[in-house]
């Protein structure tokens, strides 16, 4: 597989001459697609549930640390029996049942690529506009071109880039974010900082189910995808370790430093919530602002990559009858939509985000879950031959785990406030239970933790005795 070759492999297992690597190098891809400064401004939106800042490092730690922990589970699927992710979902969901997890994983990747290429294009958008005076649309059309250039190539041309073009894009990122740290040092105020009262443990909590669905829980659907090429021989126990590393350490820092910046400033507090990468280079020099465009163009695009690999494998897997490159580019052009409209249509940034987040964020919990507990309780590998045949030992439908994910997204979304627009108002329906949607869990959006326990738990109870089957009889 060349540098430039289109890659042949789809949703297939990963034949055995092309299955090569160390576990470490799971680092390079997590940590390129996480090392993004949109990590930055999340500190301010940590700060948003009236928490302080040693709650927010809490929170930070905590959250990302778990949710990742997930996605280096799931990563062991792929390291085992070779496949993408949403392939091996078949197990637990049925191979055509797997079609309603698989378009919900679809959606989100595709809600994520769009959301990194419109943060990309609003901050090389201001960042071309302080340099030169150009008239902001003008600059955001240029952003655009750059941002969705990038993500194509790489998205469309698959594994072999990505693994390839990671360690470089991951190298830069993190030299000119150090070096966006040293230039903004100066701008931490300790006294505001330290003014910041603690917040409540409703707070506290929803910032943490922030971390968990803003930063790890979205990777879950595609860990399998890049693990998916290493050999079966390689420890189980590293794949968990370099992804769960790789993934977290960047984020964690930069959510940290980012809630420094935000605690010292209402002013940049309140412009993240409109422009979270761009409003960060009021702080910089004029002549830093070219180094900040290509490192905030490079960390989001790293993630954008990946999400559109993994969305063209989603689509695949449920039935478009296309190789993995076109539905790419299909994807591709859902992504360029989606962004036109929340750079030039969409008022507030934060809004459609977060609305996003938690909406799409519950029945990705419960799915998440099953798939952990799945693959947790099997004792041996997945039988290839079978994910591809509803007449196999996997079946057609599987409608206990599915019923489990309606059941667990509607207790979730129970438990969930969303008042981000007024279609997603229906939400939150079950806190009358707990204070009603103005009490003080309204904001802590517990819908996604009990998403997780239902999934999770309920699998367990649901699967095992299929399971046990399953493998006795292969």
């Amino acid at each position: 597989m060349t540098f430039f070759t289109v890659e042949s492999n789809s949703i297939n297992v990963i034949s055995e001459g092309e299955r090569t690597g160390l576990a470490r190098t799971l680092f390079w891809p997590w940590c390129g697609a996480n090392v993004s400064l949109l990590a930055l401004s999340y500190g301010a939106f940590f700060l948003g549930f009236g928490i302080s800042l040693w709650q927010a490092t809490i929170a930070a730690i905590v959250g990302v640390v778990l949710s990742f922990a997930l996605v280096g589970i799931s990563s062991l699927a792929g390291k085992k029996s070779n496949a993408p992710t949403m392939t091996l979902s078949r197990a637990a969901f049925g191979v055509r049942g797997n079609v309603v997890p698989g378009f919900l994983s679809y959606l989100i990747f595709v809600g994520w690529e769009t959301v990194l290429v419109s943060l990309a294009t609003l901050a090389t958008g201001t960042i071309f506009t302080r340099l030169g005076g150009i008239e902001p649309n003008v600059a955001r059309v240029l952003g655009f071109t750059v941002a969705v250039g990038l993500t194509v190539v790489g998205g469309v041309l698959g594994f072999g880039v990505i693994m390839k073009i990671q360690k470089w894009l991951t190298i830069a990122t993190l030299v000119m974010s150090v070096g966006y740290i040293v230039l903004t040092i100066d701008n931490i105020n300790w006294t505001s900082i330290t003014k910041i009262p603690s917040g409540s443990a409703e707070g506290f909590i929803g910032a943490t189910i922030f971390a968990i669905t803003g930063i790890g829980l979205g990777w879950v659907n595609s860990a399998a995808d890049y693990s998916r090429y290493l050999p079966r021989t390689v420890s189980g126990k590293s794949v968990v370790f370099w992804t769960v590393f790789g993934a977290s350490i960047v984020p964690i820092m930069l959510v940290i430093y980012g809630s420094l910046l935000a605690g010292s400033s209402k002013l940049l507090s309140d412009s993240i919530s409109m422009d979270p990468i761009g409003a960060l280079t009021t702080l910089l020099p004029t002549w830093y602002l070219i180094p900040f465009a290509l490192v905030a163009i490079l960390g989001l695009v790293g993630g954008a990559i990946l999400d559109l690999y993994s969305s063209g494998l989603a689509l695949v897997s449920i039935g478009l009858p296309v190789r993995r490159h076109v539905a790419a580019i299909i994807d591709a052009c859902i992504m360029l939509t989606g962004t036109v409209y929340i750079v030039w249509f969409a008022g507030n940034f934060s809004i459609p985000f977060q609305g996003f987040l938690i909406t799409l964020g519950v029945p990705i919990a419960v799915w998440s879950a099953i798939f952990v507990a799945d693959v947790l309780m099997r004792k041996k590998d997945y039988l290839e031959p079978h994910l591809f045949d509803a007449q196999g030992i996997y079946g057609a439908w599987n409608t206990k785990s599915l019923t489990l994910l309606v059941v667990g997204s509607i207790i979730g979304w129970g438990f969930v406030t969303n008042s981000f627009a007024p279609w997603l108002a229906w939400q939150g329906y079950f806190l009358g239970i707990i204070g009603g949607k103005s009490g003080p869990w309204a904001y802590a959006n517990v819908g996604v933790i009990l998403a997780l326990v239902v999934g999770f738990f309920g699998h367990i109870a649901l699967a095992r005795g299929s399971i046990k089957k399953q493998e006795i009889s292969s």
